[in-house]
């Protein structure tokens, strides 16, 4: 029961290493008109849809919110995984279902750090927040407020995209470049394997972002 959740894990890592392998950044962005707009536009209506009926049910405000949330995103492992069996990945279609799949896990990446410092204001438990005597910068930065909270977040995802595109432009192909010239394919798999799976770790734990997040930008 421990091991299957990891087996699993894995598998989502290198299903969204290998459909990562299909995009570039001007795929991503060719498509951003459509992808930015209609994703946030979803997961605001599905979410005030959540929230209502939450609220029919008498839900509190908090617990709407989290239910709406849940309601206004797709499983980007799911929806892939769809997209490949039907040879769509690399259509039109399919790079704005893929692009409006990574604005949802970024806003997500938001939400679900922004929900614990929210908690007091939606009828939760309230986490602790810092003093309100400090003033300008290190007010918006500390991390015991809402604003620093959202200001740290936010600097995590920027800094992890910027890494990735350094990292996924110049670091991985030299390694799989010198790794390729050993002429061993074993090694070359390793490589891949090691690659998929130490980006995909390295980015959940230094930026907050999910397994499969880090795997595709990878």
């Amino acid at each position: 029961q421990e091991l299957a959740p990891q087996l699993a894990e894995i598998g989502v890592i290198l299903l969204m290493f290998g459909v990562g392998l299909h995009f570039s950044l001007s795929d991503l962005m060719s498509v951003r008109a459509i992808a930015l707009p209609g994703a946030l536009g979803q997961i605001v209506i599905a979410s005030c849809l959540g929230m209502a009926l939450a609220w029919a049910m008498g839900w509190s405000v908090g617990a709407g919110l989290v239910f709406g949330l849940a309601l206004s995103v797709a499983s980007t492992v799911v929806l892939l995984r769809a997209l490949q069996e039907r040879r769509l990945v690399e259509t039109e279609k399919g790079r704005i279902a893929v692009g409006w799949l990574i604005v949802e896990d970024l806003a997500m990446v938001l939400a679900l750090v922004l929900l614990p410092a929210l908690s007091g204001l939606l009828g939760g438990r309230a986490e602790p927040m810092g003093g309100s005597g400090a003033g300008g910068l290190v007010a918006w930065i500390d991390p015991h407020t809402v604003s620093g909270v959202l200001a740290v977040t936010i600097l995590k995802l920027l800094a992890f995209v910027g890494v990735m595109l350094l990292v996924g432009r110049r670091v991985i192909p030299w390694i799989l470049h010198y790794v390729a010239h050993t002429g061993s394919r074993e090694l070359f798999r390793l490589a891949v394997l090691a690659i998929a799976l130490g980006v995909a770790f390295g980015s959940a734990e230094l930026f907050g972002v999910s397994f499969a997040l880090g795997a595709f930008f990878a």
